[in-house]
């Protein structure tokens, strides 16, 4: 069994643990919540490490619509329970915490602990550029609708809103961009697995199944921790408003910082991971991939669904904290990554924006 697929077990006792809390026993919303939240690290592990056993008997096409779907299906679960409660703005507030945490905290690691011992490290400089300017130009389109709500005199949602609704007008231009956004990643994936797949299946590399599972079995655990999941993002959410309250930390902070790490945690471990072993392509393809996913399909995803779940549609219209963070972040990214090469001192300096911006939205 990989190593990367073994840490994660140790955390299983959370889950019943919190589903005891929550249910059964009068305990503080604190303990519920961070007993959720790392119940929520070992099924989505699992969710990952299902999806890859499935990825690898249907070829590259099914594979990469597989990995697309399910690649960020805990933050897409916690989302969608908390824009069932009508927090829009905590739900945005933790995909824009994740596309930070994959580009600026989890490459940074990545590339702090990878170069440290080594002069450099090199990786697929035209696949991941690629991968940076999609990302590049889906923060352009979830930026607009706010300058147009900037433009007509209305202000922007603040960090102690819970929910906002723009008007026809901006749920339009949200609904249109989204669908725009989501037809964008399509024809990503069209260049990645078909008229450019090489690009992104380098010789060499390792894309076998982990584990060897049957297709019954993935299919079966992927099922299982689609409701695990499901479970500790219900007691999670549940737990957020109080725990905000008792902690003294805003929504917005719990949103943008402690729920986005946790959603991502079990693959930002692997792209760590693959980072220590100078396995720079995958590592920073999971890292820009992962990014890319939430702002092209889960963001958009959410924004649709919202249509028919929650009080009203969410709109793409973002905080200034979030708008700003979100290009000074991608702009670093495709810096770091336009030469195919990193060393410890680009990775520490990821890691110093990350955590000014944790400061910021501390205090915000």
């Amino acid at each position: 069994m990989p190593e990367w697929f073994i840490w994660p077990y140790w955390l299983v006792p959370f889950i019943p643990v919190a589903i005891v809390l929550d249910f059964f026993v009068d305990a503080s919303a604190t303990l519920i919540f961070v007993t959720a939240a790392l119940g929520v690290i070992p099924t989505a592990a699992l969710m990952g490490v299902a999806t890859e056993e499935l990825a690898s008997k249907s070829g590259p096409g099914l594979g990469g619509l597989l990995n697309v779907t399910f690649g960020n299906a805990p933050e897409l679960i916690i989302a969608l329970f908390a824009l069932g409660a009508g927090l829009q703005e905590v739900v945005k507030a933790s995909i824009v915490g994740a596309v930070l945490g994959n580009i600026l905290l989890i490459m940074g690691i990545g590339m702090f602990l990878g170069g440290w011992k080594r002069e450099k490290q090199t990786f697929n400089q035209t696949a991941v550029s690629s991968q940076a300017l999609m990302l590049f130009l889906a923060v352009a389109t979830l930026v607009l609708p706010a300058v147009f709500v900037l433009v007509h005199g209305d202000g922007l949602p603040g960090v102690a809103d819970e929910i906002t609704d723009f008007g026809h007008d901006v749920n339009a231009i949200s609904i249109v961009a989204s669908g725009i956004l989501l037809l964008t990643y399509g024809a990503g994936l069209l260049f990645s697995l078909k008229t450019h797949k090489n690009l992104f299946n380098p010789a060499g590399e390792e894309h076998g199944s982990p584990l060897g599972w049957g297709v019954g079995k993935a299919v079966g655990m992927l099922a299982l921790a689609g409701v695990a999941v499901g479970v500790m993002a219900h007691i999670l959410v549940g737990s957020l408003e109080e725990v905000s309250v008792s902690l003294g930390l805003s929504e917005f902070f719990v949103g943008i910082i402690i729920v986005a790490i946790v959603g991502n945690a079990a693959e930002s471990w692997v792209s760590i991971l693959y980072a220590t072993k100078n396995k720079m392509d995958l590592s920073v393809q999971i890292a820009i991939g992962s990014a890319t996913q939430l702002a092209l399909v889960v963001m958009p995803t959410l924004v649709i669904v919202s249509f028919f779940l929650g009080p009203n549609p969410m709109a793409l219209v973002f905080n200034g904290y979030e708008m700003a963070s979100l290009v000074i972040a991608v702009m670093a990214a495709y810096y770091v990554v336009q030469e195919g090469e990193s060393n410890w001192f680009e990775g520490l300096q990821l890691l110093a924006l990350y955590a000014v911006l944790g400061v910021v939205f501390f205090f915000a």
